[in-house]
């Protein structure tokens, strides 16, 4: 697998070496191994997946303090473009953003440490999103900052007439007001 920091240190595209053959591919989407070389000791406890469709919108998510997480996002079904939002106050990137598109064709994979928000936009018909995490669910530090921010400026590139959101992520709260790490 390659390892590709992004301009936000310690998000990392991980493009997986794929075999194709006419049966189909094979390829490793995680080794353990490999991934503390590149990126370092991450202890993934768990492993979500979700369903969407074309147009749906689900984040800036986060978790503050002790239960932030570090994330290892895919897509085994469609297409998406992923968004991560540095919030680490002592970072020189905080409140920059990097946006990658993931598929079931480019099999590539973001590595999102803790310390950023997360979001992703459904570019295809339909699209099934896996991610790894290290820490558990805590819906009491859970919190949201508006995907349409503009202090962020994020160029989502659907009109916000075919967006999908929750209600929840409709009352994300400012970048500016957000409680950070």
């Amino acid at each position: 697998m390659e390892y590709i920091e992004t301009k936000l240190k310690g998000v990392f595209i991980v493009k997986p070496k794929v075999f194709n053959d006419e049966r189909g591919y094979f390829f490793e989407s995680w080794k353990k191994e490999d991934f503390e070389k590149h990126v370092g000791n991450i202890d993934f406890i768990q492993d979500n997946e979700s369903k969407s469709s074309f147009g749906v919108l689900r984040g800036l998510h986060y978790q503050k303090g002790d239960a932030s997480q570090a994330k290892l996002v895919r897509v085994i079904k469609g297409r998406v473009l992923d968004v991560a939002v540095d919030l680490r106050h002592d970072s020189p990137t905080f409140g920059q953003h990097v946006m990658v598109e993931l598929s079931d064709e480019n099999k590539q994979q973001l590595f999102i440490p803790r310390g950023f928000a997360h979001g992703f936009l459904v570019l295809s018909e339909e699209a099934v999103f896996t991610y790894k995490v290290d820490n558990v669910y805590a819906p009491q530090a859970e919190a949201s900052i508006r995907f349409d921010d503009p202090d962020l400026g994020i160029e989502w590139p659907l009109d916000m007439s075919q967006v999908l959101t929750s209600e929840k992520d409709l009352k994300g709260v400012a970048f500016r007001d957000a409680e950070y790490f």
